[in-house]
């Protein structure tokens, strides 16, 4: 994980309802540690980023708090980063529409996640979702960011943040840092019953993905039910034995040990007993975090006061920086 001259750090979560054990793993336990490693730490609720699929506003509401409840609950500490909601600091959109200005459609047509949802929606995808490449643009860059936390399918995004933070700085002078990606090094979790996908939040199938906040009963059964193979012993090959293999890394990220560790502990297991060690693993870790989400719930006026004190700070960083770039471009 490159983290060579950290100096800000930006991410963003979407609230699209309660992350899965992909994004903890993934992502917010790399947000954790990152807090104690930098000194300017800005992480995001993108809830304009979640406007690309409409939700109702009375879910889309309790998303926003949801996801800023997990995070806290899973250690990100606002006293250490700033916390804050993305549509309270207007100046992300209003840069976005000038990126937008310097960024051609064939660049954008070209990311997978436009021809991917796009084709799902009929070929009738709306404007925002084919241009929210140029809103993460504007997110990374209104703080100056010189690194951005990423997953694989994020890095083409990121070539994007930087090819537009060179482009301004072409035409108006060294401004913008061009941020460099910090890689997790935790390979994405897989469907508990399609082991070649990813784990997702919109999976029809309800058991494939554990969420953060599901009970131990629930844990217990997904894992119970998630697709192996005909071999009984407990092996790491993603290539041949990609079910199990899946368990195996997910066990290793949950007590840190090594796919090797892991396998040589689980010597003489079948699948189906490993299957629920591998639960019990998950149910120990995520326990205090369920516990600490359902009280933090409980306390709406604290969230949103998390979220609206993260806010007046991020301001504090982005005014300056967006009343420069209408200078330099000329709006003032």
């Amino acid at each position: 994980m490159e983290t060579k001259g950290l100096k800000r750090i930006f991410s963003g979560i979407q609230p699209t309802g309660i992350p899965h054990l992909g994004n903890y793993l993934g992502a917010i336990t790399n947000w954790v540690k990152l807090q104690e490693e930098c000194s300017s730490v800005l992480y995001s609720i993108v809830d304009l980023h979640s406007l690309t699929i409409p939700k109702e506003p009375a879910i889309l509401r309790e998303s926003i708090l949801d996801s800023t409840a997990v995070v806290l609950a899973c250690g990100i500490n606002p006293q250490k980063c700033f916390l804050f909601q993305q549509s309270q600091v207007p100046e992300h959109a209003e840069l976005g529409w000038i990126l937008g200005c310097f960024t051609s459609m064939p660049r954008l047509q070209h990311f997978p996640h436009w021809k991917m949802k796009n084709a799902s929606q009929m070929n009738e995808g709306t404007v925002g979702l084919f241009t929210y490449p140029v809103l993460q643009a504007a997110d990374i860059l209104l703080y100056k960011s010189t690194h951005v936390p990423v997953g694989e399918d994020q890095v083409l995004h990121l070539e994007l943040t930087q090819d537009t933070a060179r482009r301004f700085n072409k035409l108006y002078g060294e401004f913008f840092p061009v941020p460099r990606a910090i890689l997790t090094s935790m390979k994405k979790v897989k469907s508990l019953r399609d082991p070649t996908s990813k784990m997702s939040k919109s999976d029809p199938q309800k058991l494939a993905t554990v969420n953060i906040t599901d009970s131990p009963e629930e844990i217990t059964l997904k894992f119970r039910k998630a697709v192996t193979d005909f071999t009984s012993e407990v092996t790491y090959d993603p290539d041949s034995r990609p079910g199990v293999s899946n368990l195996v890394a997910i066990h290793s990220a949950i007590t840190g040990l090594s796919t090797e560790e892991v396998v040589h502990q689980s010597v003489g297991l079948d699948t189906a007993r490993y299957k629920a060690v591998v639960a019990e693993a998950v149910i120990e870790k995520l326990a205090p975090i369920r516990n600490e989400f359902k009280r933090l719930k409980d306390d709406r006026s604290y969230l949103e006061k998390v979220l609206w004190t993260g806010a007046e700070k991020a301001k504090e960083l982005a005014t300056p920086v967006y009343q420069e770039i209408r200078r330099l471009v000329g709006l003032h």
